[in-house]
């Protein structure tokens, strides 16, 4: 297994998923795992506003990140694709200060 790669990655999340059969046990159903991803948020959200350790805050991302990757697999779509394409529509959009601090938005004025 290379821990760099997208698709081992990608990979060991199936894995987890085939482990404990989401599949057959609403564990992809994606209105779950929305609720899922929120809760993960709100951890993070934690981490930042009560000044938790840089540990604690990697943590809750990965387990975010893990969340993702396997609602990509739920859905059916690439990913990695997905993320390049939406890379290529943010690198064509402007940046503004708002509130003194850099927004990069489809802004609608």
């Amino acid at each position: 297994m290379n821990p760099d790669s997208y698709q081992d990655m990608l990979a060991a999340v199936q894995t987890f998923h085939d482990k404990h059969r989401f599949r057959e046990s609403g564990g992809e159903d994606l209105v779950y795992r929305v609720a899922l991803m929120a809760e993960e948020l709100g951890e993070i959200s934690a981490c930042v506003t009560k000044g938790k350790s840089t540990e604690a805050l990697a943590e809750e991302v990965a387990d975010l990140f893990i969340l993702v990757l396997g609602t990509a697999i739920s859905a059916g779509f690439d990913l990695r694709q997905a993320f390049w394409d939406k890379m290529g529509k943010l690198e064509s959009r402007q940046s503004r200060m708002i509130n003194g601090r850099i927004r990069v938005s489809e802004f609608r004025d």
